[in-house]
């Protein structure tokens, strides 16, 4: 791993709403902290509604955690493009946010601690 990266557990109860909408509550999400970036909480997708995200053909490439697959978050009133992100195959050192998802938070996102 790269070392201006951490994993951890989060501690505590994560929830992620869209549009006001709950999309997940967990118990055991990961906070990664990369350099001076705001640490980004990673939800497990076994504690996401996965039926509200629809995959997308957006890519980017991270040199410390490798090619991120982006979905988008579709909700009665309107469509989040690329608003989730998943590292499908993270390189070595950061295997642990496998099958997790992170989210750009933003006016209509917000992740937050209960």
């Amino acid at each position: 791993m790269a070392s201006h990266i951490t994993i951890r557990k989060a501690e505590g109860t994560w929830v992620v709403r869209a549009g006001g909408a709950v999309l997940g509550e967990s118990n055991n999400a990961l906070e990664l902290q990369e350099g001076d970036y705001p640490p980004v909480i990673y939800f497990p997708r076994s504690d996401l509604a996965m039926a509200f995200l629809e995959p997308t053909d957006h890519k980017t490439t991270s040199p410390h955690m490798g090619e991120a697959s982006y979905f988008s978050i579709v909700t009665k009133s309107q469509t989040l493009e690329n608003a989730v992100w998943s590292y499908e195959n993270p390189k070595e050192g950061v295997e642990e946010i496998r099958d997790h998802l992170g989210f750009y938070v933003g006016d209509y996102l917000a992740v937050e601690q209960l």
